[in-house]
C-alpha cells in the first residue's frame, strides 16, 4: 500500500476528527463541565435530527438496510462470542467476563464513526453509517443490556429500554418520509438540518471531555484490556471484512459498514458498567486505550477501502 495513501488517509480523515476531540479533551482537563446536559442534547435532539435528515434525503434501496442490520448484529455477536471464549480461558469470572464481552462487542459509531466516515466517503456513504449507528444503538440498548445486567433484568424491559432512544424514532420519521413520499415543509426541513448539522461536531467534543474524565485503571487489569482492546481494533476489522465479502456488500455500503464496524469501543459502555455494576474500571481503560490506538489501525483500513 503506497505511503502517500496511507499519509493521506490519516491526514485528511482521521486527523480532523481527532483535533475535533482534542478541544473537548483540552476544555474537559480545565473546565469544570456539565458532560451529563451535552450528551443528553447530543443524544436527545441532534442525533435522531441528523438521522432523519441523511436517510430522508439520500437513496437507500430498502433491501441494503436490512443487510446492514444484518451485518452490524453480526459483527457484535460474533466478537461478543470471542471475548467470551478469551474471557473462559483467562479463567476470569463471570462479573469480569460480562464486562470483557460488553467492552470488546460495542463500538462508538457515533461520536468518531460518523465524522470519519464522513471525510473518508462522503455523504452516500454517511447515510448509511447512520443505518449502523441507528441499528447499533438499538443492538446496545438490548443485547447490551441484557449482557450488562447478566439476568437482573428481563428481555421485555431491555426491549423497553428502545422507546427511549430518539435516534431510533429519528430512523422511523425518515422511512415513513421516503415511503409515503411526504414533502416536508421548508421551514422545518431548515430547522432539523441545523440541529443535524451540529450533531457530529458535538459529539467529538463530547467524546474528549469523556476521555479527559476517565479514571486510570489497576494493573492487575492490564491483560483484559489488553485482551479486548485487541478484540475491538484488530479482529474486529478482519472480522467486518470477512462478514462483508461474504455478503456481498460493494461500494458505499461496504466502505461505511466495514469502517463503522472496526471504530474503538463504545463510550455508552461505560455508561452501562455504572449502571449495571460492571468493572467500570476495566470497561472505561478499553474504551481510553482502544480510542488512542485507532488511528493506528484505522488508516490503513480507510486507504484499503478507498
Amino acid at each position: 500500500m503506497h505511503f502517500t495513501l496511507i499519509q493521506d488517509a490519516f491526514v485528511n480523515n482521521l486527523l480532523p476528527v481527532l483535533l475535533c476531540a482534542a478541544t473537548g479533551f483540552v476544555l474537559g482537563k480545565t473546565q469544570q463541565l456539565d458532560i451529563k446536559t451535552a450528551s443528553r442534547l447530543a443524544f436527545y435532539i441532534f442525533s435522531p435530527c441528523l438521522v432523519f435528515v441523511s436517510l430522508e434525503r439520500v437513496n437507500i434501496p430498502g433491501s441494503e438496510f436490512g443487510s446492514l442490520a444484518f451485518f452490524t448484529l453480526g459483527v457484535s455477536l460474533i466478537i461478543g462470542t470471542f471475548a467470551y471464549l478469551a474471557g473462559r480461558l483467562l479463567g476470569a469470572g463471570r462479573h469480569v467476563i460480562a464486562s470483557l464481552v460488553v467492552a470488546s462487542m460495542f463500538v462508538n459509531s457515533g461520536n468518531y464513526g460518523l465524522a470519519a466516515t464522513k471525510f473518508a466517503f462522503g455523504e452516500a456513504a454517511l447515510a448509511r453509517a447512520l443505518v449502523c449507528f441507528v441499528f447499533g444503538t438499538v443492538v446496545v440498548y438490548t443485547l447490551g443490556v441484557l449482557i450488562a445486567s447478566m439476568g437482573k433484568f428481563s428481555p421485555l424491559e431491555a426491549l423497553k429500554k428502545l422507546l427511549f432512544v430518539p435516534a431510533f424514532y429519528g430512523l422511523v420519521a425518515a422511512t415513513i418520509v421516503r415511503g409515503a413520499n411526504v414533502h416536508v415543509p421548508l421551514f422545518l426541513d431548515r430547522s432539523v438540518s441545523m440541529l443535524g448539522d451540529a450533531s457530529i461536531p458535538l459529539m467529538l467534543v463530547i467524546l474528549g471531555i469523556q476521555i479527559s474524565q476517565a479514571r486510570s485503571w489497576p494493573k492487575n487489569k492490564v491483560a483484559l484490556i489488553s485482551v479486548a482492546a485487541l478484540l475491538q481494533i484488530v479482529i474486529t476489522p478482519l472480522v467486518a471484512l470477512l462478514l462483508a465479502h461474504w455478503m456481498g456488500l460493494t461500494g458505499v455500503t461496504r466502505q461505511a459498514a466495514v469502517l463503522q464496524a472496526s471504530m474503538p469501543a463504545a463510550v455508552v459502555t461505560t455508561v452501562l458498567a455504572v449502571q449495571y455494576e460492571l468493572d467500570s474500571t476495566l470497561i472505561s481503560g478499553v474504551v481510553v486505550l482502544t480510542t488512542l490506538l485507532s488511528p493506528l489501525t484505522l488508516t490503513p483500513l480507510i486507504a484499503y477501502l478507498l
